[in-house]
């Protein structure tokens, strides 16, 4: 891997390590020396994993204005990009263009393609499946073992079918699937572990897609294949489109469940706000709150200047790598009085968590619905939900690129 160069001026030493490691006494809150960062400076300095000095960018206007600059640029090729991992490093050569690395109308085409799927009328009419997966999922559980783990129960297999129901993918290999997209984004998996991974699960959807074009049906791979047929897309263009797809669409969304469960728990006064509530505006409005406060993208969205930036009375030169902290923005005092108060009444619909800017998460319409649907059902019909453990004996998730718990044991 080539050295990573700073280009603007040498600046003083010691600069603040990034990521640092989250409190054990408050493990929903970023670290407090994040926040203290973005409370004295919203764009600085930070050394990170490989010795190279990005830009950190924690103030939530910063990001804002960061994250819509067109001289910002997303393609990991430049060099000096400020990789999250080592194994994201290493494994560049064999990462093809996507709708995280591409530019302009690359990056335009890609997202055009990717997003037919997620249009709001679309996800909406999701609704009533998402409800009912929702209330069969939570009578099995009912139904079983008491205590339960949420995530096996509930958090994981949710999101799990519902992407399966959308692209085309066979639920009965979710086991396969998850695997492999665990491995995806988990920061300490190896170069070697992360390709195989990625193969494996190309070939999987390579042959799905080949089955679609020979006989299609009503589904995301059969939308591909038929752009296969076309002319417009390329197997292999549209195998990387589905992977990023499944990836994406069952990860995070069920990181979202547990780690809002319980952080709800541990909030009884505002768990009881869900518990009673009927109203999809109520929900809904909590939902926005919840993404605010826990901010499961926490390692930022990795960015290049490829113009000299100022901002924030300083300068990002061409070539200076820049990190952005969604979970800082999300807890600015200036954007979000007492930040680390959750209140689900607040109005924080100007939250990051899905990003900002032209590289906003495409499947944010599904995660919202799928988020509305469990935190405004498994509450009320389980209102003596409780933690089978102490907190202390949770284990959260910071090893992966998205933070959550690994298992939640719950009773009621």
């Amino acid at each position: 891997m080539p050295e990573t160069e700073t280009t603007s001026a040498t600046v003083d030493a010691p600069l603040p390590e990034y990521p640092t490691p989250r409190s054990d006494k408050c493990p929903f809150a970023p670290p407090a020396d994040l926040l203290e960062l973005g409370s004295e400076k919203p764009v600085t300095r930070a050394r990170i994993w490989d010795g190279s000095t990005p830009w950190l960018v924690t103030g939530h206007a910063a990001q804002r204005e960061i994250l819509s600059d067109p001289r910002v640029s997303s393609d990991e090729h430049r060099p000096g990009f400020p990789f999250p991992t080592r194994t994201m490093a290493e494994t560049l050569d064999h990462r093809p263009l996507t709708i995280f690395n591409a530019d302009g109308a690359d990056h335009t085409r890609i997202r055009r393609t990717m997003t037919s799927p997620f249009t709001r009328n679309r996800m909406e009419k999701l609704r009533p499946a998402i409800q009912e997966f929702t209330d069969q999922l939570i009578d099995e559980m009912l139904a079983g073992p008491n205590p339960a783990n949420l995530v096996t129960a509930l958090s994981l297999p949710l999101p799990s079918l519902m992407i399966c129901a959308l692209l085309g993918v066979p639920y009965s290999d979710h086991e396969f699937f998850q695997e492999h997209a665990s491995v995806a984004t988990k920061r300490e998996a190896t170069p070697e572990e992360s390709v195989a991974s990625m193969q494996s699960l190309g070939g999987y959807l390579a042959g799905l897609i080949g089955a679609r074009i020979e006989k299609p049906t009503d589904d995301v791979l059969s939308d591909f294949a038929a752009r296969i047929t076309a002319g417009e897309l390329t197997l292999p263009d549209a195998t990387l489109l589905c992977m990023v797809l499944l990836i994406a669409g069952h990860e995070t969304s069920a990181n979202m469940i547990t780690l809002g469960t319980a952080a709800l728990l541990e909030n009884p006064e505002q768990l009881a706000l869900l518990q009673t509530t009927r109203d999809p505006q109520v929900v809904a409005n909590a939902v926005e709150e919840l993404l605010r406060y826990l901010t499961i993208a926490h390692l930022g969205q990795r960015r290049i200047a490829s113009e000299d930036i100022e901002i924030a009375g300083e300068t990002i030169l061409a070539g200076d790598g820049i990190v952005v902290p969604l979970p800082a923005g999300n807890w600015d005092p200036a954007a979000f009085p007492e930040p680390e108060r959750l209140d689900l009444t607040r109005e924080a619909r100007h939250h990051h968590a899905f990003g900002w800017g032209v590289h906003q998460c495409i499947g944010q319409q599904l995660a919202r619905i799928e988020l509305q649907v469990v935190y405004g059902t498994l509450y009320r019909r389980v209102p003596t939900l409780r933690l089978a453990v102490s907190r202390d004996e949770l284990e959260f998730r910071g090893d992966s690129l998205a933070y959550g718990v690994y298992e939640l044991p719950v009773t009621w």
